[in-house]
């Protein structure tokens, strides 16, 4: 093989694993920005997304964090519980959903999100 074809074919693995990295990125800004599932028809009017946690991000720690979110007639987050997902994970869904708003309707609801974490 001469010197010239070598390179090319290295060029080509480092073009690969650019175009890796900027698919994977992508997939998180979408993963954080998709909207959360939600079993009640009260709709989110704010919407905060998690901060992943560096931890986890360091473990490559990836999923979906179920939580059980009571809605007061405000629209207000009052309480946050964990159904299903990673303990490094809970906290950063908690923290993100309780700054949730949503919109006000006739008494206190419960509404069950989904927030997926990838990277």
């Amino acid at each position: 093989m001469e010197k010239g074809q070598c390179e090319f074919h290295f060029n080509g693995f480092r073009r690969a694993g650019l175009r890796l990295m900027q698919m994977a990125v992508l997939a998180l800004v979408v993963t954080i920005a998709m909207p959360a599932t939600a079993a009640d028809n009260r709709a989110v009017k704010l919407r905060v997304p998690p901060v992943y946690p560096e931890i986890a991000k360091r473990m490559r720690i990836t999923g979906e964090v179920r939580l059980e979110v009571t809605v007061d007639p405000d629209g207000k987050v009052t309480d946050v519980k964990k159904l299903s997902g990673s303990s490094i994970l809970e906290a950063a869904a908690e923290d993100a959903v309780r700054k949730w708003k949503f919109e006000p309707g006739p008494g206190t609801v419960i509404v069950e999100v989904s927030l997926n974490f990838a990277l």
